[in-house]
């Protein structure tokens, strides 16, 4: 059976979630730029007079069928549609919103390289993001039926490393990569990654974070905040369970008693 196009001309932004948001102090539609990590708390700060416009992207699933020839053309495909949305709209601001990777279709161990693809539009435009996890990002391996025939396994192509050079071995494990590798080498790897890996007493402790927008004139003054919570899936159950429904009640009462915007 053939499948469709993951992403097309005609389909990308159906297929792409892409929304707008604008927090704005004003009406004034004047582009302003984003002080980046100007306090210990890494706060996003809106410019005076000007809106803060996020860009949305989720459900993009690099490195599915990446064995076949359509799976990499469909991340090609991804990279340009991104490219042209962060290029037409000017957001202050991207948030990843799970399912980046499709990783019970990735090969390899290094789940990474196909990260860091999905993230190089809005790196190489100097746009700070945020990411937060889905249920496929660290799925474990699934074999395809496909395999199961007289074509047999396809070639598998390993990640080169300064040490070896090969075909196979422990980097082609099909170990995958889990969700606090993917989020500490994010984080480790790109200043202008706004994601955090949680408290580590939460479960599931990997997405579970707060992000606070704050006035420029008035780095106190918040104007918003952004919640992420980790939905499980992959390596943990698919639920939101009790113990972030208390995080999220308690964290609210504490850094937003007065119930400012929540995102």
């Amino acid at each position: 059976m053939a499948k469709s196009p993951r992403m097309s001309s005609s389909t990308c932004f159906s297929l792409l979630f892409h929304l707008i948001l604008t927090v704005g102090l004003h009406h004034r539609q004047v582009r302003g730029t984003v002080s980046l990590r100007t306090t210990p708390e890494r706060n996003l700060q809106v410019p005076e007079n000007s809106p803060f416009k996020i860009a949305l992207f989720a459900d993009l699933h690099f490195g599915e069928d990446s064995w076949t020839d359509w799976g990499p053309q469909q991340d090609v495909n991804s990279v340009k549609v991104m490219s042209t949305v962060l290029d037409e709209e000017h957001p202050d601001f991207v948030i990843y919103l799970g399912d980046v990777i499709t990783a019970n279709n990735v090969l390899i161990q290094n789940a990474s390289l196909y990260w860091e693809q999905a993230l190089s539009p809005t790196r190489a435009r100097g746009i700070p993001w945020a990411s937060v996890f889905g249920n496929h990002d660290d799925a474990p391996f699934e074999w395809p039926m496909e395999w199961f025939s007289s074509t047999r396994v396809p070639q598998i192509h390993c990640p080169a490393s300064a040490n070896h050079s090969y075909s196979g071995g422990e980097d082609c494990s099909f170990r995958g990569t889990t969700r606090l590798e993917l989020m500490n080498y994010e984080i480790e790897h790109n200043t202008l990654s706004y994601s955090r890996s949680g408290p580590k007493d939460l479960w599931p402790s990997v997405s579970n974070y707060v992000l606070k927008l704050s006035s420029s004139s008035d780095p106190e003054l918040p104007v918003a905040f952004m919640y992420f919570l980790d939905s499980g899936g992959g390596s943990y159950p698919e639920v939101i369970s009790n113990t972030q429904t208390e995080w999220f009640r308690l964290k609210s009462q504490e850094i937003n008693p007065d119930a400012r915007s929540i995102i």
